[in-house]
């Protein structure tokens, strides 16, 4: 089994900065995909970023040169450095692992920006 533990959120001033951090642990296999996907009330899941085992990283448009998504292999841990937020940015983030074709999901951690 996985677990996936999210830290980090809160509320923070447009143009403000926050980081998340993911720490996974349990049955971790090599070539996973960790990520962030994002909800805002009344709305689907959407992709944030995510990031391969080989630091290939891919980004939503909407966060392209704001957010920059890290991995520590070692720690099993995946960041999002979350820069000139917006308010469109407030959201429920989380943290997703994929591995051996199956999804895992943190809990959850809102982000919430506004003045």
């Amino acid at each position: 089994q996985v677990q996936l533990v999210e830290s980090g959120g809160g509320l923070v001033q447009p143009g403000g900065s926050l980081r998340l951090s993911c720490a996974a642990s349990g049955s971790i296999f090599s070539g996973n995909a960790m990520g962030w996907y994002r909800q805002a009330p009344g709305k689907q899941r959407d992709l944030v970023a995510t990031i391969t085992s080989f630091d290939s990283t891919n980004y939503a448009d909407s966060v392209k040169g704001r957010f920059t998504i890290s991995r520590d292999n070692v720690k099993n841990t995946v960041y999002l450095q979350m820069n000139s937020l917006k308010p469109e940015d407030t959201a429920v983030y989380y943290c997703n692992l994929r591995q051996r074709l199956r999804n895992y999901w943190g809990q959850g951690t809102q982000v919430t920006v506004s003045s």
